[in-house]
C-alpha cells in the first residue's frame, strides 16, 4: 500500500491526541508515515508511541533551526518527505498553523488542497465543513498529491501497533530574511483541565453567563464532567474569557464527544468550530435562540439555575460509582 504522510504534532516530549487521529485517518488511505519535526533526538522520543498507534515509518527532520521559526521547516520536511516517497496523500491537522503549512505546501507541490475535512474514505473522497460551516460538502483533489488538513477530533485514535523504520531528512538551510523566526516562548496557563481541541467534554459559555463572575458555573460543569472550558466569540469580546478558549471560526474548532453550550446563543461563527460535536446540549432563555437548531437536547431555562443542578447531579452520579 502506498504511504500517507502524517505531519506529527507534539511538545516535543508528547504526541497531541490530534496526530493520533490523523494516523487513523491515514489507514483509510494507505500506510501511515510520521514525519517528525524537532531538535536532536525529537524523533526518538516520540517513534514508540508514534508505531504504537500504526506509524510503519518515522520520518525525522531534526535540526537546531527546526524550533527556531515557523511554519518553513515543516513545509521543507514535508515537501522533502513527498519527493522522497511519493505518497498517496498528506495529513496535517486542521488547527491555524496546520493550515498554513497546508497551504504553503500544496502551492510549492503544485498540487490539490482541501481543508477543513472531517471524514475521509478510501477511494480519497473527502467530507468538508465549508463556508463558515454553513455546508458540508464531499471533494476529491484531481491534480497532484492531495493536501488534506483535518479537523481535530473527526477521527478516533485507534491502537495498531507495528515496527517503524526510521528515515532521516536532510533539511535545506532557511533564509532567515524569508522566513518568520520565534524570538520568545512563554507557557500558556493550562491548569489541570484538558487541551481545548484535545477534550472529550466542553462546556462553553457565551454573552448569556453575564461577566467573568459568570463563568465559575462553567467551570465548575466543566471539571465535574473532567472537560475543557470554551467560550463564544462574544463572551471573548467582552471580556469574561481568555481569548485562547474561544470556540468559532476566528477560534478554535472542536469536535468532542459532548459539547455543552450554556448561554451562548448560536451565531454561525461559533457553531462553525462546535457543530461536528458527536453531542451538544444547549441550554438558553431564549427558545429561538439558532443554537437550538443544531443542539441534540435542549433546555429552555436560566443557565444559573441549570447548570448547577447537572453539576451535582453529575458529582452525585461519579460519587455514587
Amino acid at each position: 500500500m502506498p504511504d500517507v504522510l502524517v505531519l506529527v504534532d507534539h511538545d516535543g516530549e508528547r504526541v497531541h491526541k490530534s496526530t493520533y487521529e490523523l494516523l487513523a485517518a491515514a489507514r483509510r488511505l494507505g500506510d501511515p508515515a510520521a514525519v517528525v519535526l524537532g531538535g536532536p533526538g525529537t524523533a526518538s522520543r516520540l517513534t514508540e508511541a508514534l508505531a504504537r498507534h500504526g506509524a510503519t515509518s518515522v520520518h525525522a527532520a531534526e535540526s537546531a533551526e527546526a524550533t527556531e521559526f515557523l511554519t518553513t521547516p515543516a513545509v521543507d520536511a514535508l515537501e522533502l518527505a513527498v519527493r522522497e516517497v511519493r505518497p498517496a496523500a498528506v495529513l496535517v491537522s486542521a488547527t491555524t498553523d496546520g493550515k498554513e503549512v497546508a497551504g504553503r505546501l500544496a502551492a510549492r507541490l503544485d498540487a490539490g488542497l482541501l481543508t477543513d475535512a472531517v471524514d475521509l474514505d478510501p477511494s480519497g473522497t473527502v467530507t468538508q465543513i465549508v463556508f463558515g460551516g454553513s455546508c458540508t460538502v464531499r471533494a476529491r483533489v484531481t491534480h497532484g498529491t492531495p493536501v488534506i488538513a483535518v479537523r481535530p477530533g473527526s477521527f478516533e485514535p485507534e491502537e495498531c501497533p507495528v515496527a517503524a523504520v526510521r528515515h532521516d531528512l536532510v533539511l535545506p538551510p532557511i533564509d532567515p530574511a524569508a522566513s518568520a523566526r520565534v524570538t520568545g516562548r512563554r507557557a500558556a496557563l493550562a491548569g489541570d483541565r484538558p487541551a481545548l481541541t484535545e477534550a472529550a467534554v466542553v462546556v462553553s459559555g457565551g454573552r448569556g453567563v453575564g461577566g467573568a463572575d459568570g463563568f465559575k458555573v462553567v467551570e465548575r460543569l466543566a471539571d465535574a464532567l473532567g472537560g475543557a472550558v470554551g467560550a463564544s466569540r462574544a463572551a471573548v469580546d467582552a471580556g469574561y474569557y481568555p481569548h485562547q478558549y474561544q470556540v468559532g471560526q476566528t477560534g478554535k474548532s472542536v469536535s468532542p464527544r459532548l459539547y455543552i453550550a450554556l448561554g451562548i446563543s448560536g451565531a454561525i461563527q461559533h457553531l462553525a468550530g462546535m457543530q461536528t460535536s458527536k453531542t451538544i446540549v444547549a441550554v438558553n432563555k431564549d427558545p429561538e435562540a439558532p443554537v437550538f437548531g443544531l443542539a441534540d437536547y435542549g433546555v429552555v431555562g436560566d443557565l444559573f439555575a441549570v447548570a448547577p443542578q447537572l453539576t451535582d447531579e453529575v458529582a452525585a452520579r461519579r460519587a455514587g460509582d
